[in-house]
């Protein structure tokens, strides 16, 4: 189960009601650091941005591919290992909004973590160390260290034998 904090709202659904939830200001701030941060070729001025401007916590040598889109509204409750690299046009959320309700959760992004081109991850899950991500997968749910994960829904395709650093073929 993913951990998020969740909000009812009445009436119409919760996307309506945007500006009670997060600041205008803070959105147009985020969004325009985003999308410089989202067409840099430089990994470090893009890690910079994301520490700097939106208080993302990003770990040493971690690399966002062009294109990977950090939560626009909430991008401080994301959180990246060292060493860990985020596919292209990858997607990382840190809310949802629903018809009756929104929801916003932690994202925890281990160390040495690969996480393929176009994945989407949900708000409120953990993905533990040294954990692999197949490309174009939907984290929906927490993964384990060392574990190989693909798929929608996603499933753990293969696991480290002890704590080497090769999958089992």
């Amino acid at each position: 189960m993913r951990r998020t904090d969740r909000f009812p709202v009445e009436s119409v659904n919760s996307l309506w009601h945007i500006y009670k939830t997060v600041p205008f200001w803070k959105v147009v701030k985020n969004f325009i650091v985003i999308q410089a941060a989202r067409y840099t070729p430089f990994l470090p001025i893009k890690n910079w941005l994301y520490r700097t401007f939106l208080k993302m916590k990003v770990g040493e040598t971690t690399a966002f591919a062009l294109m990977v889109m950090p939560d626009i509204m909430f991008p401080e409750k994301i959180s990246v290992g060292r060493n860990s690299v985020i596919g292209y046009n990858t997607t990382i959320l840190a809310h949802e909004y629903l018809i009756k309700e929104y929801r916003i959760g932690n994202v925890e992004i281990g160390d040495d973590v690969l996480i393929g081109a176009n994945a989407t991850i949900l708000p409120g899950v953990t993905i533990g160390n040294g954990a692999v991500v197949a490309a174009g997968s939907v984290v929906h749910k927490d993964v384990a260290p060392g574990s190989f994960v693909g798929g929608n829904p996603l499933r753990v395709i293969r696991e480290k034998k002890n704590n080497d650093d090769s999958f089992p073929t």
